[in-house]
């Protein structure tokens, strides 16, 4: 296929460095965008030594000016195709009586406001280009509630229907909007930051699961639902681990 162009948010690690490197090896060239730039950077050098096209922009999603400056440094002659709204993240498993209301602040800029800032600034070049693509990541937190979780699950809810929405008013508009809501992944950082560096209860979290997702079958995921004819939406696609069956619901080896 003639070269296509990607911007994923959150690419510096996890499920994001994991959709740019699964989006680079089907063709697209990728633009990367996350806070931490030698990360980013890093990852652009190893896609560009394998023969893929990579470019790092250091980006903070909740940061409206750097969005829409990052918008409109893009080169108006190469369309964007594909918006992979990656950015996001977890703070604390305190309950609602006693969250801390930055933590709940901190998660809604990103993860909802993070997808507004960079949907709307990309929107005009994903719509002209005739065949554009919205993904949202949000979470299996978006479709359920459970203990603890509340200020996430709020957010996620938030991005789940920031997506319902926007696909209502593209109806019409060469303009896919795909959402993957993932249950329990396993990557290097999510539950580490939940848990404010605390490796012993991010550990817990997989006790005894077998086969938590990882990184890479999301990115598979993403890279498959975006990659169907352009005919063809994947409204909302749940992925989770056989292990899991609900928010809830996961089967743990005995002893673990």
């Amino acid at each position: 296929m003639s070269t296509r162009t990607a911007v994923v948010t959150g690419a510096s690690s996890g499920i994001g460095a994991a959709t740019a490197r699964r989006l680079a090896e089907a063709g697209y060239r990728v633009l990367l965008t996350a806070r931490r730039e030698d990360r980013i950077e890093a990852l652009a050098a190893e896609l560009t030594a394998a023969g893929h096209e990579a470019l790092a922009y250091p980006l903070d999603v909740t940061d409206r000016e750097a969005v829409d400056a990052f918008a409109a440094s893009l080169d108006p002659h190469s369309p964007v195709h594909v918006l992979v709204n990656n950015a996001g993240g977890a703070l604390g498993t305190d309950p609602v009586a006693t969250g801390d209301p930055a933590d709940w602040r901190a998660m809604y800029e990103v993860n909802v406001l993070g997808v507004l800032h960079v949907t709307q600034a990309l929107l005009p070049a994903l719509t002209a280009s005739g065949d554009g693509t919205v993904v949202v990541l949000s979470s299996t937190a978006g479709l359920g509630t459970y203990e603890g979780g509340g200020g996430y699950v709020a957010a996620k809810h938030g991005a789940h229907a920031i997506a319902t929405t926007l696909r209502l008013e593209l109806c019409g508009d060469p303009v896919r909007v795909i959402e993957v809501a993932p249950g329990m992944v396993r990557t290097e950082e999510f539950s580490l930051t939940r848990f404010r560096g605390d490796e012993e209860k991010a550990a817990a979290v997989y006790a005894g699961v077998a086969e938590p997702l990882t990184a890479e079958d999301v990115a598979d995921t993403v890279a498959w639902a975006v990659t169907r004819p352009p005919h063809v939406n994947i409204d909302l696609l749940v992925v989770r681990p056989r292990a899991q069956a609900a928010n809830h619901k996961v089967h743990r080896e005995p002893g673990a």
